[in-house]
């Protein structure tokens, strides 16, 4: 989720086994596990790799692998980027030779708008930048008229991106922002790097995208807090995650204040900010989906949202609304941690 455009609801990682020690003991050696962790700035935000190994330089290694791919595949996908691929292609309208990454990115983006009916849609940019113009210093910070936005709706359709063997192309004036999805799939890339090298227990978390492989040095599931709003420092829920990601969109300004400034999560289908949900808290199998279904669904009515998340497998949520109520899909309540 681009930073620029997506305010997003921060996870809190809590990671109750530290830096604990567990030991175990064959008949001719001794191996001891710990965890291993670095905290990195990269795609406008603070992203954590935390490993669990018996080894710190093999730790340390598969760490640094893990960030090189996510660098990677963020240099590809950011549009703001005037050297990836993403950001020439909305310039020239047409790429050649387009990486596997790309391709396979704007396809998913293209399968969620299918399945929310337009609340994702990869080629909303137009309407983000048109809202960008008008806010901000030495801009009229009024919003854009009816007739601006449904000029630009008109250029938002992602059935109208082509994608033939290695070549993409899209329509004039058209423009493809990946923020929703795309953090995600380099935590993803992240979480394979660690799995081919070796590690089976950690987890990637970026600004609130994360995913979680494996367990902790002391055999528990990882616990990540999600924060209440109305009791700083106090979750909500905790969430056992075990081989799940977890991804939250949000606008906690608006729980604070309902006359707060409204969400940077532009509904494609009418050109207007995100205003039915305060957060969206998506557990999926991949941070990409996770990703990806906390800001549809953050688009998206209470009621449809929940609908959409019920036919999904293996995907739950937990909704807050305007009037700060919670709601959770069927199989949410089976992933928290139980209460004493």
């Amino acid at each position: 989720m681009d930073p620029k455009y997506l305010l997003i609801l921060t996870l809190i990682i809590i990671i109750t086994a530290g830096f604990a020690y567990v030991q175990s003991t064959s008949e001719d050696n001794s191996e001891e596990y710990r965890t291993y962790s670095q905290t990195r700035m990269l795609m406008d935000t603070g992203v954590t790799i935390t490993v669990v190994d018996n080894s710190e330089v093999h730790a340390y290694k598969s760490i640094e692998d893990a960030f090189m791919k996510m660098e990677r595949a963020s240099n590809l996908l950011d549009s703001y980027n005037s050297s990836s691929e993403i950001y020439r292609l909305n310039e020239h309208k047409e790429i050649q030779n387009a990486s596997d990454d790309l391709i396979y990115v704007i396809e998913r983006g293209i399968y969620y708008s299918q399945i929310s009916d337009g609340a994702f849609d990869i080629t909303v940019k137009p309407v983000l930048d048109l809202w960008a113009s008008k806010f901000g210093p030495n801009k009229p910070n009024i919003p854009p008229t009816e007739k601006e936005i449904n000029n630009t709706l008109s250029l938002v359709n992602s059935s109208n991106i082509t994608i033939n063997d290695n070549t993409i192309i899209i329509g004039k004036n058209m423009g493809i922002v990946l923020g929703g999805i795309a953090k995600g799939y380099a935590v993803d890339r992240a979480i394979v790097s660690l799995q081919e090298n070796g590690i089976d227990n950690g987890f990637v978390n970026a600004g609130g995208d994360g995913r979680y492989i494996g367990e902790k040095p002391d055999g528990q599931e990882w616990s990540i807090g999600l924060q209440d709003p109305d009791k700083k420092g106090k979750p909500i829920t905790i969430i056992n995650a075990r081989n799940v990601a977890v991804a939250t969109s949000g606008n906690y300004e608006r729980y604070y204040n309902k006359s707060a400034s409204v969400s940077h999560i532009a509904d494609p289908r009418t050109g207007y900010p995100a205003s039915h949900l305060i957060s969206a808290t998506i557990i999926a199998p991949t941070a990409m989906e996770a990703d990806a279904l906390a800001t549809t669904v953050f688009v998206m009515k209470e009621e449809k949202g929940l609908e959409m998340i019920e036919k999904l497998e293996g995907v739950e949520c937990l909704l807050i609304n305007s009037e700060k109520e919670i709601s959770r899909s069927s199989g949410f309540a089976k992933y928290e941690q139980l209460k004493d």
